[in-house]
């Protein structure tokens, strides 16, 4: 689940380079990925447009995983996001944890550390992603005894995997498909 980077917007070959792709040719056909990514999706429930909402909320619920990727919070950082209700985003990263939790699958939820932000854009930006959301997100998988992907680490001091400074290409893509490989690799 997750946003535009999970969608793989901006990545030539989209189907075949975002990052789910890569991670279910990784991971083998033992494993049916799916990518339930949207576009400007939100983790915080009163953001400008709440992933709780969407279509792909639905459907990665009736999916029933058995594993569950969460990489929300780029773009909860939008100051039309975050300044009107930031202050809810580790009440709604419980729920979020907490819905999935309660499917008849059990699954393992696992959460992302957003990636670098390079340049502010359409109000995405660095200092809310480092200050603000990897903080809470640390802190709630410290509370739900959850495993973090450091994505941020992953693609630190790599500006070049980001030609509009927000959205990965398709190298940046493998970098990311790579990194949750090798923490949910079983």
């Amino acid at each position: 689940m997750g946003d535009s980077i999970t969608f793989g917007a901006a990545i030539g070959n989209r189907a075949a380079n975002c990052y789910p792709k890569v991670l279910g040719g990784l991971l083998g056909p033992k494993y049916s990925v799916r990518n339930f990514g949207v576009n400007g999706a939100t983790l915080l429930k009163k953001g400008d447009k709440p992933y709780w909402k969407l279509n792909a909320f639905e459907e990665a619920t009736k999916f029933v995983p058995n594993i569950v990727i969460v990489k929300l919070g780029t773009n909860d950082t939008k100051p039309q996001n975050w300044d009107k209700s930031g202050e809810d985003y580790e009440s709604d990263l419980l729920a979020m944890i907490n819905h999935f939790h309660k499917l008849p699958s059990k699954p393992s939820i696992y959460l992302c550390l957003p990636v670098p932000v390079y340049q502010s854009r359409w109000g995405i930006n660095e200092r809310t992603v480092t200050m603000s959301v990897i903080p809470v997100i640390r802190k709630v998988a410290k509370d739900t005894k959850l495993t973090v992907i450091d994505l941020y680490t992953a693609l630190s001091g790599k500006p070049e995997m980001f030609p509009d400074k927000i959205h990965p290409n398709a190298a940046g893509a493998r970098v990311i498909a790579k990194t949750i490989f090798s923490i949910i690799k079983i």
